[in-house]
């Protein structure tokens, strides 16, 4: 004999109803994690005139009970509306911006039940969003060449012969071998680059080899 299985006496009997419960959760975590921020609202679309069922993180105004928006509408009155509206711009009632995401949910049916709706208010970011696009900004007239490079002038030299020593031979610097090392460090001391302080530990690290090797390689004929 199968053991009857206990019934969920706090499960609703309306499949609907439970979406909507578990998306209630969804919308008031969602709020809470950005308070002051964006505004995130649950709309219950089997009944538009009363449509708003939660408003987590009030910052249009609007209050539970009221109806639905256009979107809203819309997916109620065709089940092949887009699910999702990502980004979109919008105002709230005083006139700040906003960008808006609304999520249709269908039930097992294909018809919409609900909507859940983020608000992000952009008024509050667009004067820093202003300040970092001031920061970082160039002038245009030089955007497209490089006026100096922001590397003493030895340093940069020696990089750039190290670099086209490695790239005649098909290899990066540090994949070149041992024998065309001892004859790169060799060149270099030969034409002077070991004067510059610093240089040895620059070849060093170029070079994937230790300080004393370069002296090594740089001693020896």
């Amino acid at each position: 004999m199968t053991a009857d299985v206990p019934e969920d006496s706090d499960a609703p009997a309306d499949p609907d109803e439970h979406l909507l419960l578990e998306a209630e959760k969804i919308a008031i975590a969602i709020g809470r994690m950005f308070p002051g921020l964006c505004e995130v609202v649950l709309h219950d679309l089997r009944r538009p005139e009363h449509a708003i069922r939660v408003i987590e993180n009030n910052l249009s105004g609007r209050r539970a009970g009221d109806s639905a928006t256009e979107l809203g509408l819309r997916r109620i009155a065709d089940p092949d509306y887009p699910s999702v509206i990502q980004n979109y711009p919008n105002r709230f009632p005083d006139g700040r911006p906003v960008k808006s995401t609304s999520i249709g949910i269908k039930n097992a049916r294909g018809r919409y039940v609900a909507a859940l709706c983020l608000n992000l208010d952009v008024s509050t970011l667009s004067p820093l969003t202003l300040a970092l696009a001031n920061l970082v900004a160039t002038e245009a007239e030089h955007r497209e060449e490089a006026l100096e490079t922001l590397e003493n002038r030895p340093a940069r030299e020696l990089r750039e012969v190290i670099e086209t020593f490695a790239a005649g031979r098909a290899a990066t610097p540090r994949a070149l071998g041992r024998a065309a090392k001892k004859d790169l460090v060799r060149r270099l001391h030969r034409d002077g680059y070991f004067d510059t302080r610093g240089s040895t530990e620059a070849i060093a690290d170029l070079l994937g080899i230790s300080r004393s090797t370069v002296y090594n390689y740089a001693r020896r004929p």
